[in-house]
């Protein structure tokens, strides 16, 4: 039986930020950047579902809009600045696992990455399957 292979992207975006005010949703040229990682990671066409971790419904609001899932908020305890990002992307894995969704590959992709494209994603992925 032949085993279709998932693969989740991961946008970590909470809403503090000490140098820049809300930068996850400031205004690039016309969008807010996290725009651009969630329509990059689009543009691959290797995700099954592109989630973005959040703390803050103004950004997941933002995320849905844009395409991505964004079905949960992420805790307080996991929404400092101290928290690692390995453990944001463990919580998020944890929720689909708890759901029975489970995936082979899973790529976090920062959310202020404005110049981050789709063929640099794309190498990545060819990169971990060798």
């Amino acid at each position: 039986m032949n085993k279709r292979i998932m693969n989740l992207a991961i946008i970590p975006a909470r809403k503090g930020s000490k140098r820049i005010l809300k930068k996850n949703i400031k205004n690039f040229f016309g969008k807010p950047v996290i725009y651009n990682s969630i329509k990059q990671a689009k543009l691959t066409k290797l995700f099954d579902k592109i989630i973005v971790s959040t703390d803050c419904k103004k950004i997941q609001k933002i995320a849905k809009e844009y395409g991505a899932e964004a079905s949960f908020l992420r805790p307080k305890n996991l929404s400092n600045d101290y928290v690692p990002t390995s453990e944001v992307v463990k919580h998020s894995i944890t929720y689909f696992i708890k759901k029975k969704i489970y995936f082979n590959y899973v790529c976090c992709i920062y959310p202020v990455t404005p110049f981050l494209e789709k063929q640099d994603i794309i190498k990545g992925y060819k990169e971990i399957k060798k």
